[in-house]
């Protein structure tokens, strides 16, 4: 850079912050016009809505509204604190979180390291079309499989009988709930979430595996050496991103699967304050609930990101 420009630089970032904006604005409006609408949207359709968060400190009553309906405080917390389903709920959200975390989390690294490494283009895209077309099914179809395949005359539950003797069906089994619901998720998602991976893949500098093949690196090695580490910046993002909701299970599929044989393990946070909520209209507990949720995974994400910041070059902000 010549010193011209720094001085230009320089004599730029002197100006007040307001006019900086303006005169960036001026230079890249085209730019500032594309993304508009997404702004738009997001203002609509998650900010506005924040203001609903007051719910969770009132006895709200629909009738009369956010302004008319009693300030309570945080009672509605502290009665959630001492319901008798909190410590089950609880419970079952980490154990199916935390379950996810360990297998979905590395299952699509695992997949895009796999499909990296093949070299047939023809073979590559068949698997990657057989995984990413789970994605594209309804969820609605994916739990009426699932109830299908594990049912009393299901493929899995034959296939149980005769290793074991057992007809009874898996999905009434409350031990089995969190393995069926992620072991589906990740045949759901593995597909879809390996395609950021690859495209991580693909800015890898072919000259690197070069070099490592030329000092005597074979495949493992150079998997070990140079692609890892390559796509270790988006690893720890989708770590942190992965923190960030570790604690927010989806209600729409726990309500698809759960019954009464499984209900002591299927019961999740997400899935509770639908019943509180929807079921019971308890506007204001349900909304306290899911406060208390997402401040966990406001928490979770940023000792995620401070930790990755101090021990790594990686960090969302």
């Amino acid at each position: 850079m010549t010193f011209k420009k720094k001085s230009k630089i320089v004599e730029l970032y002197k100006k007040p912050l307001k006019e900086r904006a303006i005169s960036d604005i001026r230079r890249n409006w085209m730019i500032y016009l594309m993304v508009l609408p997404v702004v738009i949207w997001y203002l609509i359709f998650y900010y506005a809505p924040m203001y609903g968060v007051t719910m969770a400190f009132q006895n709200y009553k629909p009738s009369r509204g956010f302004f008319g309906s009693e300030w309570i405080g945080f009672q509605n917390f502290i009665d959630f604190f001492h319901d008798v389903y909190f410590w089950r709920v609880i419970k079952n959200t980490l154990r199916i979180s935390l379950l996810s975390l360990f297998i979905g989390w590395p299952a699509p690294i695992f997949l895009s390291l796999l499909i990296n490494e093949c070299k047939n283009k023809y073979f590559v895209k068949g698997i990657q079309t057989i995984t990413y077309l789970p994605h594209f099914i309804s969820l609605v179809v994916i739990c009426g499989m699932i109830k299908s395949f594990t049912g009393t005359s299901g493929v899995i539950t034959n296939i149980i009988e005769s290793i074991t003797g057992n007809n009874q069906s898996i999905l009434t089994m409350p031990k089995a709930f969190p393995w069926i619901y992620v072991l589906s998720t990740v045949w759901q998602e593995v597909g879809w979430g390996s395609i950021i991976y690859l495209s991580a893949l693909s800015a890898i500098d072919q000259e690197l595996y070069e070099a490592c093949e030329i000092d005597g690196g074979g495949r493992l090695r150079q998997a070990l050496h140079v692609t890892i580490p390559g796509i270790l910046p988006t690893i720890i993002t989708m770590l942190i991103l992965k923190m960030g909701a570790l604690v927010t299970v989806g209600y729409e599929k726990i309500i698809l699967l759960y019954n009464e044989s499984n209900m002591q393990t299927a019961e999740v946070i997400s899935s509770y304050v639908y019943k509180r909520g929807l079921i019971d209209s308890n506007y204001s507990y349900a909304a306290s609930i899911d406060l208390f949720n997402s401040a966990i995974n406001i928490i979770l994400v940023i000792v995620t990101n401070t930790i990755s910041r101090r021990v790594s070059e990686t960090s969302l902000w």
